[in-house]
């Protein structure tokens, strides 16, 4: 694609996904801020000035407004960007059903299961006579809601060996949270190009096309399909005006386009999936402005807030970012992380205390172990602890947390992390009978004794 090489930013993890992704020679650069008005033109004089569709474009392109909220929202809600494309979406060719049995969507695509903790050993990846792409590789874990009504989430996860050959995704149910586990990506999108590593998350907003490329053999990951409200930073209230995940760190690509070839796209739309042929490449934007647009942040950046005094905080100080409800301060969806930090606190226990929360979870770890579960849960693997389920360190972690000498503690080489819904998940039959399910779950809290001293 052509891209420019003159932008705001260079995220400095992009020097070794580039360096590992053939044909990709130049490293790429971004511009700064989420939810910030960019503009960017893959060649100058490409973008109208002073107007958004003017009678004739610059060099002849066809505008295009893509919205992510409808046009009364209020301003600062308000989502949009026009596009300056050398041919308009509606130059395409009918769309015909499309199989993708194991990437369900909703409440309804999962089986009734009582009200257990949920464990997942790490996904196997593809054999080698088993090409998968992105697509391919998709699997629904969990999920709630409904994307026809705008509510709820889906975890997914991604496994997949081979890139997106002339072959476009575009999901019009729900925005797309993608959280590398193993295995580098190139994410190409309407608006540009962003490489993505494990440690790092991209968004890609509802109704974006974007395919998906490889930088190694195999990749592995995790992904939250929110059909609620998009996903924006939460307030940070006595916290003040620095914290958590800075603006600043967020970053969206600069215009790139590719030459003219034939895709097929692939959109879903209300759970159901649809595909077609068509002449033009959906990657035809050369210029572009506005605020809705794919980012992607780097989790090393994220500035965690602890207790210095005693006892452990709520998790609610590790989210990164917040999609809300109709109901104040309970989220349609939370991502959470537990990054790298230091444990200072005096006559504490720890890690996170045992409890029954109206919220329910679901965790992955990218790498490392989780102070609370140092055996059994591992990375490219998963658990669901469902509103009010009973969950918290096994045996072994309550064990040396409540016997240690309390010195200052580095938790290091670690990133665990959340999608946390005030809807209740409803595990896929993938997920119970896939083969991962980690049968033996319950087992790490068998030893913890009745040693009441009354």
């Amino acid at each position: 694609m052509n891209a420019p090489q003159t932008s705001e930013r260079l995220s400095p993890t992009d020097e070794a996904a580039n360096a590992a992704h053939s044909g990709s020679p130049n490293t790429l650069r971004y511009q700064s801020g989420f939810g910030n008005q960019f503009e960017t033109e893959a060649i100058p004089g490409a973008l109208p000035k002073g107007r958004n569709s003017p009678q004739r474009a610059p060099m002849d392109l066809y505008p295009e407004l893509l919205s992510g909220s409808a046009f009364t929202a209020p301003r600062v809600e308000n989502r949009r960007t026009w596009l300056y494309r050398r041919q308009p979406s509606v130059v395409t060719s009918p769309f015909q059903p499309f199989e993708a049995p194991l990437w369900t969507s909703g409440a309804a695509g999962g089986v009734a299961v009582p009200p257990d903790p949920l464990r997942w050993h790490p996904f196997p990846m593809p054999e080698g006579d088993q090409p998968w792409d992105f697509v391919e590789g998709i699997r629904t874990l969990v999920a709630n809601g409904d994307p026809d009504a705008q509510t709820g989430m889906a975890s997914l996860i991604y496994l997949c060996n081979r890139s997106m050959q002339q072959r476009a995704l575009m999901n019009a149910d729900g925005e797309m949270l993608i959280v590398p586990q193993q295995g580098g990506l190139r994410l190409v999108t309407e608006m540009g190009l962003m490489d993505v590593v494990p440690g790092e998350i991209a968004l890609i907003p509802r109704g974006v096309t974007f395919r998906v490329e490889l930088h190694e053999a195999q990749a592995r990951g995790y992904i939250c399909e929110n059909y609620g409200a998009p996903f924006r930073l939460p307030e940070l209230g006595p916290i003040g005006s620095n914290g958590l995940a800075n603006p600043r760190d967020f970053l969206a690509p600069v215009a790139a386009h590719e030459p003219q070839q034939s895709y097929e796209v692939i959109r879903k739309l209300g759970g159901e999936f649809w595909h077609n042929r068509q002449d033009v490449t959906p990657f035809n934007v050369v210029a572009w402005h506005g605020n809705l647009t794919p980012m992607k942040y780097d989790t090393a950046h994220f500035m965690t807030i602890g207790s210095i005094s005693f006892d452990h905080p709520d998790p609610s100080i590790f989210t990164v970012l917040t999609s809300p409800s109709d109901t104040a301060g309970t989220a349609n969806c939370d991502f959470v992380i537990f990054p790298p930090r230091w444990l200072v606190q005096e006559d504490t226990f720890r890690p996170p205390w045992y409890h029954r929360n109206v919220m329910s979870e679901f965790m992955g770890l990218i790498y490392g172990q989780y102070d609370a579960k140092p055996e059994g849960f591992r990375p490219g693997g998963a658990s669901l602890h469902n509103s009010h389920v009973p969950h918290g360190p096994d045996t072994d972690a309550f064990s040396a947390a409540s016997t240690r000498t309390l010195a200052p503690q580095k938790l290091d080489h670690t990133l665990a992390f959340m999608f946390e819904s005030r809807w209740r998940f409803r595990p896929t039959r993938y997920a119970m009978q896939g083969g991962a399910l980690d049968t033996q779950y319950a087992a790490c809290w068998a030893g913890l004794q009745d040693q009441f001293k009354g």
